[in-house]
């Protein structure tokens, strides 16, 4: 799966929670002020549907876009470039950094309750030891 820009990836937000949409619907849905021109997200719209992230229905010479692909789906990809561009394939050097450098205690502790249940639910029985 091709790594999306961040212009790409903001319209793809939008498509994901819109679900399907014109192109005015993206823009409309878009934070920015000014609204980017409609001629700007048409184009970044038809580079996605190229890329095979967007699909269309048309309707005469207006078209209808939706996302042929899954936020979950690109979350995963993009998980996975990350962990061997920065991370050596390494989830546990993934970790490392979040429980270092951006994790809050109290979502240390959440991580620690997660961890622990995942390991009491792999367990038979429940047995914690």
């Amino acid at each position: 799966m091709e790594e999306l820009t961040k212009t790409e990836e903001r319209i793809m937000q939008a498509l994901w929670k819109l679900k399907k949409a014109f192109i005015k619907d993206v823009i409309d849905h878009l934070p920015d002020d000014p609204k980017p021109p409609y001629n700007t997200i048409s184009s970044v719209v038809r580079i996605l549907e190229r890329k095979g992230y967007v699909g269309f229905k048309a309707y005469g010479k207006t078209y209808e876009y939706f996302p042929l692909i899954s936020k979950m789906e690109y979350r995963a990809s993009s998980l996975k470039r990350m962990l061997a561009q920065y991370f050596d394939n390494s989830p546990t050097a993934l970790v490392s950094f979040m429980v270092e450098e951006t994790l809050s205690q109290r979502e240390k502790q959440q991580l620690l309750d997660l961890l622990h249940d995942s390991e009491n639910i792999s367990k038979p029985d429940g047995d914690a030891h």
